[in-house]
């Protein structure tokens, strides 16, 4: 059963357009090195600032797995620290997961 993985966080207002471009990268990097699909989600109404990525899992363990691997990976981890450290606002991510509901 899949799993998504809802994480919410409010870019610095300075930091915009490279926190975007690094956005894009990761984006990228996780949909051609990983064995899950990423989306960025923009706002329509709400908070200008507030972005989310959305992850698409085969499941729970498939999460776990991909995880682990992304934790391993030194250039992964080079991007996502620099993202987390320089473009977000400190305290603002947010984490959800959620599945399909079945018929």
């Amino acid at each position: 059963m899949a799993v998504y993985v809802y994480q919410t966080f409010e870019i610095k207002q300075g930091k915009f357009k490279d926190a975007i471009e690094n956005l894009k990268k990761l984006k990228k990097y996780r949909n051609e090195q990983y064995s899950h699909t990423v989306d960025i989600l923009t706002p329509i109404s709400g908070k200008d600032h507030t972005y989310a990525l959305l992850s698409k899992y085969e499941g729970l363990a498939e999460m776990e797995l991909q995880t682990k691997k992304m934790h391993e990976d030194e250039e992964y981890g080079k991007m996502i620290n620099e993202f987390f450290l320089e473009h977000i606002e400190q305290g603002s991510m947010h984490t959800q997961l959620y599945r399909p509901m079945l018929d």
